[in-house]
């Protein structure tokens, strides 16, 4: 799904929420996965002015969960190393959106370079 505007952020979150129901998610891993989701999606739009979410269910055997992958084609994180650390910002904000982000999540993978973009792809399993 695209995310070009505060709207489509609204439907990321839904279809977060969606999923996770879907799934099998509790509550609380639930709510993790959309937080984190909503930070995710907000970046694309603050930093790349756009880009997509994939959202997908699944697993292996008996290890099911919500897969989200956020991508762009913006000018990428030049250092990532940084950007990963508690109180790093670009943007005059707390510095906790990637860090944060990962903290909620199972899983939580990014690459990132100057002028390819980047992708985030996030994990929640079923508990």
């Amino acid at each position: 799904m695209p995310v070009a505007s505060e709207q489509d952020l609204l439907r990321v979150r839904a279809a977060l929420r969606s999923a996770a129901d879907l799934g099998g998610l509790g509550l609380v891993s639930c709510t993790k996965l959309v937080t984190a989701g909503s930070e995710l999606a907000r970046n694309i739009l603050r930093y790349a002015d756009g880009g997509s979410v994939c959202i997908r269910t699944g697993g292996d055997g008996p290890l099911r969960g919500i897969h989200a992958i956020f991508s762009d084609s913006g000018p990428g994180i030049a250092d990532l190393e940084a950007a990963m650390r508690d109180g790093f910002t670009t943007a005059g904000g707390l510095g906790l959106g990637l860090p944060g982000a990962r903290r909620l999540v199972d899983e939580f993978s990014i690459e990132s370079a100057p002028g390819r973009g980047t992708k985030v792809v996030i994990v929640q399993w079923t508990h």
